[in-house]
């Protein structure tokens, strides 16, 4: 009957075990509009994975997937996600019961007082069992902990996501920089190209008295300012592929960018979707979730501690004087026990535990929060700049155009007579400053490009995360 009575007692407490005393979780309410201002909503246009291809640079290919296989943040991440995993399997025992295997050889001597030694006497006594505890998860502490585990450890999955998608727009980001340097010091090149001819013509009027030792030393001026604009432009270029080094893993000295123009790069449209639609399409929004999940758990686990914990053991096992008999039913043995823990005095210790969780949970709805509020203004900001851009590009094609032209015109006037140095001089300068500024405008656009990508989740969704996610 005591055997019936234990059991009893411990399927009554399993039965119980689903209660739960803290509050159930519920998604923060926050503010959602229902279109973007800068471009209205398609629903599913967001971008796709693989996202970068659409750039049309096979060099912008290679680097992505050497840096997302070799990339030291992405190693640490995904390392982070191992370590919440094993803390999830932690978190996990505790719903179980513990078994340890027993053993036990014990040899024992006495003799009587005053007699030989013949008259000592020798025995061994054999022991073998199991023992085993459990305990009750009455109040849910248990099942609250593993919840907060397997929360926190899906978002190290977000997290890790979060850093893939950031190293992957930098890049991107950090490639084009390094087109557009070579662009640049095509362009100042160039430009230092027509300042030598123009030097040419200048020296052989001068040679011939048609200008002056004036003309000679301006444009002299000009051609040495034209050589000291390159190296800061090619300095940059190093930097810029030292920086691409770093995001692929590798020493700068092992990467060599070839030379590229930005011509050839292509400009992906993209719709930004439904604005409600980025609350599942940032995995950094899923993240601060995640950790909303998992504070909410831990206040549960905070208030089950105000309540008993119920602790079931058992032992049993065999005993014997003689190993050849060790495990005859002679020798059986067994223990069942339950114990109860109330906490009586804590001297706050457990309310200021439930306040510090209580807090810590308003604490990440704030930050939930402001993770929603900025996702939308990054997308915003995006769409504003990709449409500013377009038109500044436009328009500073058309200028470069007229500049080119004027530089044409005053050169042919120059060799004719009809025109000034100065007027050359103008033309010269104005064209090279409206070629360089169309240079960066072009880089802008498609580094501004790529910040839509990742304003958007860059091609990441809650399905195929949910893939990944951890096991309960």
């Amino acid at each position: 009957m005591t055997i019936l009575r234990t059991l009893a007692l411990g399927a009554a407490a399993l039965v119980l075990a689903a209660c739960t005393i803290g509050p159930d979780y519920a998604q923060p309410q926050t503010s959602s509009v229902a279109a973007w201002k800068e471009a209205p909503a398609q629903p599913g246009s967001w971008p796709e994975p693989g996202w970068w291809r659409r750039f049309g640079s096979p060099a912008l290919d290679a680097y992505i997937v050497a840096a997302q296989r070799n990339n030291y943040d992405i190693g640490a991440a995904a390392a982070r996600v191992l370590q919440a995993d094993a803390q999830l399997r932690i978190a996990g025992a505790s719903l179980l019961p513990i078994v340890d295997a027993t053993g036990d050889v014990a040899r024992q001597r006495s003799a009587s007082r005053g007699s030989s030694s013949s008259g000592n006497r020798n025995s061994t006594s054999y022991a073998a069992g199991l023992a085993a505890s459990y305990e009750v998860d009455f109040w849910g502490r248990n099942r609250s902990s593993v919840t907060a585990a397997k929360a926190l450890s899906t978002a190290t999955r977000f997290d890790r996501d979060t850093v893939a998608l950031s190293v992957t727009a930098n890049v991107a980001i950090t490639y084009f920089q390094t087109i557009e340097f070579y662009d640049r010091l095509a362009i100042a090149r160039e430009n230092l190209a027509n300042a030598e001819r123009v030097l040419a013509v200048v020296e052989a009027r001068a040679r011939n008295g048609a200008a002056s030792p004036l003309e000679v030393a301006q444009q002299r001026t000009v051609v040495a300012q034209q050589r000291a604009s390159i190296p800061p432009i090619e300095q940059q270029l190093s930097q810029a592929e030292s920086a691409l080094a770093v995001l692929l893993g590798q020493p700068p000295a092992a990467l060599a960018v070839e030379p590229d123009t930005l011509d050839n790069l292509a400009i992906p449209a993209v719709a930004p979707g439904l604005p409600s639609e980025l609350l599942t399409r940032r995995p950094d929004i899923q993240n601060a979730e995640a950790q909303l999940v998992a504070a909410n758990a831990d206040i549960n686990t905070a208030r089950a501690a105000f309540f008993p914990s119920i602790v079931l053991t058992g032992q049993g096992g065999f005993s014997s004087l003689a190993l050849s008999s060790l495990f005859d039913s002679a020798g059986f043995f067994y223990t069942l026990a339950a114990s109860l823990t109330q906490p009586i005095f804590e001297g706050g210790r457990l309310s200021g535990q439930v306040d510090l969780t209580e807090a810590r949970f308003e604490e990440l709805t704030h930050v939930y929060r402001q993770a929603v509020v900025s996702a939308f203004g990054d997308v915003e900001t995006a769409l504003v700049a990709a449409r500013q851009l377009a038109t500044q590009q436009t328009l500073q094609e058309t200028a470069v155009e007229q500049a080119r032209l004027a530089y044409q015109l005053a050169d042919t006037r120059y060799r004719a007579g009809a025109v000034d140095l100065l007027t050359v001089l103008d033309a010269q300068r104005t064209l090279f400053q409206a070629s360089d500024q169309l240079a960066q405008i072009k880089s802008a656009r498609l580094r501004n490009q790529v910040d839509l990508f990742r304003a958007l989740g860059g091609g990441w969704d809650m399905a195929t995360a949910e893939k990944q996610a951890p096991a309960q």
